[in-house]
């Protein structure tokens, strides 16, 4: 036995644990220095899998993961021009996915007008963005937004890319639920007696705040100038599809969770930070050298301290999929906030696109028509 699809689940919980996230967003797939010129990755949404390319001319292009002859991902292909080229026979496609060129022998025949699917696809605060929903909507769509990252003097930031072996109500069930202080004992990142003071939900957010002590740690705490910012309390929120904190308007994180399929999520962490306290000294780290200094404190602390939420998070993975239909024992009202927001907007999207198929409401307003595929019709003929 395995947990039940949506679908067949019973309470909340086997919803959550078996909902997606709504394909209307922008989702980040890669940090933009991996994506050079001339390169390719594949990035995967709930089971569909997209070739991402940065042409010679250093424009981004987002399309369809196979090609139209045998179906080979495109992903393991090359960037020539900007173009993609798939592996197998060499066919090329240009940014929009129409294939342009096929540099052999067509017997005859002419060359087949197919077109794959193309996705809006952006770079923005170090991270490669993608639109997996319907393309008419991605204008309108907001981002997050993060203005200390931008302008003359950004915070120092750091990016941390974690793929977890978990479903995603997991991960937002575990950065915005402090009673797991337990588990960082070690590195001490919030309080063990932390209070949620406050807890809101609307359509399409959950606010809450936490009394709590954060960055007392042994080494975390020399870098904090407690006379100049408040670390006893910390906002968070999950504001679908992603996450964000906020401790005294000086520590800052967001995250952004991509949903690869059921019990798959890559993640996307960034940290940013106004200002360090020299350890032992009235001074601070200089502008200009916080960022190399944050990459430092990366690995010796923000790293280990994420690799037990990762060991953690999966293992309750494991959990579940063993004992889905145990009762529910959550205590946590945040959590089932969270989760019930989840819930709503896997609802809405699974609506939307049910009447679409029923030909109800205009398409422009669901997720992405299938691709248009003429190909296959002309080979075979």
């Amino acid at each position: 036995m395995s947990p039940p699809p949506f679908e067949q689940a019973k309470n909340k919980r086997q919803k959550v644990r078996a909902a997606g996230l709504d394909p209307n967003h922008w989702y980040a797939v890669e940090q933009d220095h991996v994506l050079g010129k001339g390169k390719v990755i594949e990035a995967r949404f709930w089971g569909t899998s997209v070739a991402v390319y940065r042409g010679d001319d250093g424009v981004l292009h987002a399309i369809e993961n196979r090609c139209a002859h045998r179906q080979l991902k495109l992903s393991a292909g090359q960037v020539v021009g900007d173009k993609l080229v798939c592996s197998y026979h060499g066919w090329e496609y240009a940014g929009d996915g129409k294939l342009v060129r096929v540099p052999h022998d067509l017997f005859d025949r002419k060359m087949p007008s197919c077109k794959l699917a193309s996705y809006p696809v952006r770079a923005r605060y170090g991270l490669v963005w993608v639109f997996f929903g319907d393309a008419e909507l991605a204008g309108s769509t907001p981002m997050p937004e993060i203005p200390e990252l931008e302008g003359d003097k950004p915070w120092a930031a750091v990016t941390i890319d974690m793929t977890f072996r978990a479903h995603h109500s997991m991960i937002f069930d575990n950065v915005s639920d402090f009673t797991h202080a337990h588990l960082h004992r070690k590195y001490q990142p919030f309080s063990n007696d932390s209070k949620l003071t406050r807890l809101e939900s609307t359509d399409d957010k959950v606010s809450l705040s936490y009394d709590t002590k954060v960055g007392y740690g042994k080494i975390t705490g020399l870098f904090v100038d407690r006379k100049r910012v408040d670390t006893t309390s910390m906002d968070l929120c999950y504001e679908y599809p992603y996450q964000w904190s906020n401790t005294g308007d000086q520590i800052k994180h967001w995250l952004f969770v991509l949903p690869i399929d059921e019990r798959t999520s890559r993640t996307f962490f960034v940290f940013y930070f106004k200002e360090f306290k020299v350890p032992f000294l009235p001074l601070h780290i200089p502008h200009r050298v916080a960022s190399p200094f944050l990459r430092v404190a990366n690995e010796l602390s923000i790293k280990p301290l994420l690799r037990q939420d990762l060991a953690a998070v999966q293992a309750e993975q494991q959990g579940w999929e063993e004992h889905y239909d145990a009762p529910i024992a959550e205590l946590s009202p945040a959590v089932h906030a969270f989760q019930a927001l989840t819930v709503k907007k896997w609802e809405a999207h699974l609506a939307r696109a049910g009447k679409r198929r029923a030909g109800i409401i205009d398409p422009a307003s669901l997720a992405r028509p299938l691709h248009d595929d003429a190909s296959a019709a002309e080979i075979a003929d």
